[in-house]
C-alpha cells in the first residue's frame, strides 16, 4: 500500500466537519481486507472517550483525536504551503524521494 503520507507529515483536512484544519500525522492506520487506511491527526476530530480508572491514569472523560480516513487528507508542501499529491522520483544518488508537483521540492 503506498500513501504518499508519513508519519510527522503536515496535512490539511479536505472534508467533514474539521474541513480546512492543518495538523500532523500522530499515526497511520493500515487498512485490510478492504477497509481504507486511516490516519491520526494532532487537534483534528476530537472525539470523548469514556476511560475507567487504571493505577497511573485517573478514569473520567477524555477528549483525543479520531483517525480519519486517509483519502480526507492531503499532503501539505512545507515550501510552497499548498495541498499536494506528492510525486515519487529518484536522485543521481539512487534515493527515493517524494517531490512537490507544485514547486519541485523535496519533502523530507
Amino acid at each position: 500500500m503506498r500513501l504518499g503520507i508519513r508519519k510527522k507529515d503536515t496535512v490539511v483536512v479536505l472534508t467533514g466537519r474539521d474541513r480546512g484544519k492543518r495538523g500532523e500525522v500522530l499515526r497511520i492506520i493500515a487498512g485490510r481486507d478492504g477497509t481504507a487506511a486511516r490516519v491520526v491527526v494532532s487537534k483534528v476530530n476530537i472525539v470523548t472517550s469514556h476511560e475507567k480508572p487504571r493505577q497511573t491514569q485517573p478514569g473520567g472523560i477524555q477528549k483525543k483525536e479520531g483517525s480519519i480516513a486517509v483519502s480526507n487528507v492531503m499532503l501539505l508542501c512545507p515550501k510552497c504551503d499548498k495541498a499536494i499529491r506528492p510525486k515519487r522520483d529518484r536522485l543521481q544518488s539512487g534515493e527515493r524521494v517524494r517531490l512537490c508537483r507544485k514547486c519541485s521540492e523535496v519533502i523530507l
